[in-house]
């Protein structure tokens, strides 16, 4: 017996349904790429006109400029954020963007700049940064993007130094800020030897530099001084993101461009230790992690310590998932692309940053022969 025949109708129902199915499917398959061409500024960044420059002369210049909690130490730090403009059409972001501040002041500053909070006084100034479509493309625009902050972030540090004069200094970066601190490592700190002196560490954080163009010493110990931190994270296990973060790593190259990684090793120094050194660490030497967002500036965190294990393998921190739900990814699609809205080694970095400063002090205070 022959099935009855559809009517046009049926088959328009039919085909209609078919063609949402396959729609839904490819919306959820290529829904990061199609986000992602909604970012794409769509025009060469050689015609592109950023936006007016900063005044490091002026306080609305800086999201922090010398701000200091009771009790804090003698320190001058000096902290250039990550990512935080994720507008479309942009190949950098201007000063001040209302939403790109508002996300600095809620999720970064907490959980970044906290740890360094009672080494001293923080600056953090505001800069045209790449944003974050410069940082999901490998292409040559996004490139001379995310180089052209770098002019801010070197003027910032001259008002910086102008205002500091003698003491001990700390740099701090985290991604995209990190990158930008490596070449003022390799621009101002390397070439300097009186500036070199009074450098505590720098902190390149969640951050992949090359381990054989390091350019200041690497931290090999927690009592050293005048180096540098620098490692990229990522859960242990996931080869995948591992083998991606180093495929898409940009590193400096000596005439101020960024250049693939390629083969070459990065630097990964572990905070919890503080040392260069690849051998597990158990979850037990771990400080403590914490999720800061919202809190108000000055007030210590929670830190959730013995939380992870980590171990420092093939130029990248390999660390244990973290247990609690405060460490899940949150946010929309653009915020799960910049920084974590926590930081899983707030407490290891603040014990360093403290044990290092201790040492740079009683250092000075040693009569020279």
């Amino acid at each position: 017996m022959r099935p009855p025949r559809l009517t046009l109708r049926q088959w328009v129902g039919y085909v209609g349904f078919a063609a949402v199915l396959i729609l839904t499917a490819a919306v959820a398959v290529w829904r990061g790429d199609i986000l992602r061409a909604g970012l794409d500024p769509q025009q060469p960044f050689q015609t592109y006109e950023p936006p007016p420059p900063a005044a490091y002369a002026d306080a609305q210049a800086w999201a922090m400029r010398d701000v200091r909690i009771d009790g804090a130490g003698p320190a001058a730090v000096f902290f250039v954020h990550p990512t935080t403009f994720a507008a479309a059409r942009q190949w950098n972001g201007p000063i001040g963007d209302p939403q790109a501040d508002a996300y600095l002041r809620r999720v970064v500053l907490p959980n970044y700049a906290g740890p360094f909070a009672h080494a001293g006084s923080i600056s953090a100034p505001r800069y045209r940064q790449a944003s974050l479509y410069a940082r999901l493309t490998l292409r040559d625009d996004a490139r001379e993007a995310r180089a052209f902050a770098y002019a801010d972030v070197d003027a910032a540090f001259t008002a910086f130094l102008a205002a500091h004069p003698t003491g001990p200094i700390i740099l701090a970066g985290v991604e995209q800020g990190g990158e930008l601190v490596d070449r003022l490592l390799r621009s101002r700190m390397a070439p300097d030897a009186a500036l070199r002196g009074r450098l505590v560490a720098a902190y390149l954080i969640d951050t992949v530099t090359a381990r054989d163009r390091a350019p200041i010493p690497a931290c090999s110990t927690r009592v050293q001084t005048g180096c540098m931190l620098a490692w990229s994270q990522v859960n242990d296990g996931d080869e995948g993101a591992a083998r991606r973060r180093l495929r898409r790593a940009l590193v400096w190259d000596d005439r101020g461009r960024l250049v693939d990684l390629g083969g070459r090793a990065a630097l990964c120094v572990n905070p919890v230790t503080g040392s260069t050194d690849a051998a597990p660490v158990q979850a037990r030497n771990h400080r403590g992690a914490t999720n800061a967002t919202g809190l108000e500036w000055g007030a210590r965190p929670a830190l959730m310590a013995r939380e992870m294990a980590t171990q420092c393998r093939d130029g990248l921190l390999r660390h244990t998932a973290p247990r609690r739900e405060s460490f899940r990814e949150q946010g929309n699609w653009t915020e799960r692309r910049m920084a974590r809205p926590y930081n899983l080694f707030y407490g290891d970095i603040e014990a360093d940053v403290q044990t290092r400063l201790s040492n740079w002090r009683a250092a000075q205070s040693v009569p020279r022969r």
